[in-house]
């Protein structure tokens, strides 16, 4: 998440940009080619056969918020990708910022599928960490919009994260749970750090 958690895997940023840790050597242009992958693991959301979501993980908008930086957090090895798909909405994406030095950012859409085919491998390998530090929601209508300020560590005890960011999280409610539209984010970088109304404790 996400968001956050996660994209959780993708071509390499440098330090201070979590996502960078998880890019390892995949470059940009997977993305757009692994929805097809066999090796991934779990089903597809929006799929006939995705995976129903635990009571507990999508009974509120709190519980399914955590639930994303949960599943994804861990010591290295693998993760529950069932349990993460299925707390996503059919036809959701993962939507990463990017920049570099050659010009404006741009973004990096991705399926549930997509993320956990690339971050996979990374966290089979590696430690990582998230949690959310502060919040902020809206509501209208079916739709809610969450700011969810995140952490990202290399082990829980680590004195300072190594990249914070905003996740933002679009949900749904089908009168019988909470679902994941979309998680759309952003990392602290130069010039820009997470504004101070986003750190309170979230409800």
């Amino acid at each position: 998440m996400v968001a956050g958690m996660t994209t959780f895997s993708r071509a390499h940023r440098g330090a201070g940009h979590r996502w960078a840790k998880l890019a390892g050597a995949v470059s940009f242009a997977l993305f757009f080619v692994v929805a097809n992958d066999s090796n991934a693991q779990g089903t597809p959301a929006g799929d006939s056969g995705a995976p129903p979501a635990a009571p507990a993980d999508v009974r509120s908008i709190t519980a399914v918020i955590h639930a994303a930086y949960d599943v994804i957090s861990g010591p290295a090895g693998a993760r529950d990708w069932n349990r993460f798909y299925s707390l996503f909405a059919p036809g959701a994406r993962l939507i990463r910022t990017l920049r570099d030095s050659t010009g404006p950012a741009h973004l990096q859409p991705m399926t549930p599928h997509e993320f956990a085919a690339l971050a996979g491998d990374y966290f089979s390998k590696n430690p990582f960490y998230e949690n959310e530090i502060g919040r902020e929601s809206n509501t209208f209508g079916a739709v809610t919009q969450a700011f969810s300020a995140y952490q990202s560590k290399h082990e829980p005890g680590d004195a300072k994260p190594f990249a914070r960011g905003i996740n933002s999280f679009q949900l749904f409610n089908d009168g019988k749970r909470w679902y994941i539209v979309t998680i759309y984010w952003d990392d602290e970088h130069a010039g820009v750090t997470i504004p101070d109304r986003y750190l309170h404790t979230a409800p």
